[in-house]
């Protein structure tokens, strides 16, 4: 195929909503010696897309993004020293380009796409040849897309450096993208996963998908207690912790003696957390937080999500000219599982 010399991609020229999301074309730079092209066939979305739209990410961004952290796509041209990959390979590049293995780090940390670099939210994106993970075969590119930032996140939780056993059990926060792979992940590892969310038909979903225990939050607020009262007083092994200060305190009152908190996000807004230091002290808890993952975890990932055939769940998937749409649906947290925009017609 002929590799076009323009890309249609979208930018936030203004950071106070996504409604200046606007679709522009620029030109697809030289390729690099060490980079590949990829044609993105599609992207989801995050709630970290959201607060980049607003100009709220903690962690910084560029002037005029790119947005889009979670792409897949082919490999249409190789830069002239690129070994071990070929023109038509499916691949996802890692979140951070330059998170390549072990712990994140401050320059590592500065290659995450979608804000301190421009993001995957364009036809076609140069990536460095070492950031690239292979799609697992048994998964579409739009199942694909779903893979560098959530699941990812839920695999660093639970199987990083504290993994979780068999027989351990895990409490999941929601039914958004990540606690929805935690949830996928943790089952297929041979935990116990107890979910919790704001609706039944949520939940409905959650069970479907092997969770032994779920409770509404909105009917149970106590939802700490619930958990100690399934785990017969023990508490949880391992809690995906998404919600952040408003739901941090009760989640260190859920976990086991000993248990690990992942704290991830901060979705359900402020509280205060001045008891937190001694909640943990007294619970001798570990409470680590995760900034996605390497691309060696990546891979370990893919080994795992190949050899059981998961699926990601994808709640809705948008066209490449409808991203304003796929990005009110995001925010609208109607969502179970993912928000995918298909950027290729083909």
């Amino acid at each position: 195929m002929s590799i076009p010399q323009t890309t249609r991609e979208y930018r936030l020229p203004k950071v106070d909503g996504f409604h200046n999301l606007t679709l522009t074309e620029a030109p697809i730079p030289k390729l690099k010696a060490t980079e590949v092209l990829v044609k993105i066939h599609a992207v989801s979305l995050q709630y970290r897309d959201l607060i980049v739209a607003k100009g709220q990410y903690p962690l910084g961004q560029k002037e005029n993004p790119v947005p889009g952290s979670d792409g897949a796509g082919e490999i249409v041209a190789l830069g002239a020293e690129v070994s071990g990959w070929k023109v038509g390979d499916r691949v996802c590049s890692n979140f951070a380009t330059d998170h390549i293995f072990g712990d994140v780090t401050a320059e590592s940390k500065a290659t995450g796409l979608g804000a301190p670099i421009d993001g995957v939210l364009t036809e076609y994106k140069a990536l460095p040849a070492h950031a690239l993970v292979r799609i697992p075969e048994h998964l579409s590119y739009e199942e694909a897309s779903t893979l560098p930032c959530a699941a990812l996140t839920a695999y660093n939780a639970l199987l990083g450096p504290n993994p979780l056993k068999g027989g351990d059990t895990v409490l999941v926060q929601g039914t958004g993208g990540v606690s929805i792979f935690a949830l996928q992940i943790a089952v297929a590892s041979g935990a116990t996963v107890i979910a919790t969310s704001s609706s039944d038909r949520k939940l409905e979903i959650a069970k479907k998908l092997g969770a032994a225990h779920t409770i509404n939050y909105k009917t149970t607020p106590d939802w700490d207690q619930e958990v100690l009262k399934i785990t017969n007083g023990k508490g949880v092994d391992h809690i995906v912790e998404v919600g952040g200060p408003a739901t941090i305190i009760k989640s260190v009152n859920a976990v086991r003696y000993g248990g690990t908190v992942s704290v991830i996000g901060f979705v359900a807004g402020q509280a205060d957390v001045s008891q937190l230091p001694v909640l943990v002290l007294s619970k001798a808890a570990i409470l680590r937080g995760i900034l996605i993952g390497s691309r060696a975890q990546f891979e370990d990932m893919n080994r795992l999500i190949s050899a059981v055939k998961l699926r990601p769940v994808i709640d809705k998937v948008f066209a490449f000219e409808d991203a304003r749409k796929a990005y009110e649906y995001q925010e609208s947290q109607q969502h179970v599982g993912k928000v995918v925009i298909k950027v290729s017609k083909d």
